[in-house]
């Protein structure tokens, strides 16, 4: 039996991958009104299952913080995560256009193989994480108009495919 440990890390994202900006619900959530932010109807009630089957030790890696917990975990269908905790003020981009982000992602990571989901992943922090990260890792870009469609899961399955499988 394999332990969390010895699993891909999956860093996730909210806004983008899961919450959508470019169109209206494509699965309208029933429990989410009322929650005070009409973007919640974006989420996908289903996708928590089909991100766990993915087999990866989950890993909120959003300004949600702990929130992505209590609001998005049950909507999607996802237990409580770890939390990435992030600098307060989040800085916009760190220098040459890296992601604020990155350098968290891959000292939590320690050397584990990982998949990052996000909206905002650029050439920058692909190729910091290929310098500064010796373990397998995917940077998976979202579009986040659409947010994270069967397309990107069947990618990330691909990937973990022959990660997960390795002598």
């Amino acid at each position: 039996m394999t332990s969390a440990t010895d699993r891909p890390l999956l860093f996730l994202d909210v806004d983008g991958p899961l919450i959508p900006f470019g169109s209206p619900a494509r699965h309208p959530h029933p429990t989410a009104t009322g929650r005070g932010n009409p973007l919640l109807e974006r989420l996908d009630p289903g996708l928590g299952s089909r991100l766990l089957a993915l087999g990866c030790q989950l890993v909120w890696a959003t300004t949600w913080m702990e929130e992505a917990n209590d609001v998005v975990s049950p909507l999607v269908g996802l237990p409580r995560l770890p939390v990435l905790e992030w600098p307060d003020p989040c800085p916009d981009r760190g220098p040459h256009g890296l992601h604020w982000k990155t350098g968290h992602i891959v000292e939590w990571a320690g050397g584990r193989p990982f998949i990052w989901v996000d909206d905002e992943i650029s050439a920058m922090d692909h190729l910091w994480v290929e310098a500064s990260h010796p373990g397998p890792a995917l940077l998976h870009r979202v579009d986040p108009a659409r947010g994270l469609v069967d397309a990107d899961i069947t990618a990330l399955a691909d990937w973990l495919r022959p990660v997960v499988h390795r002598p």
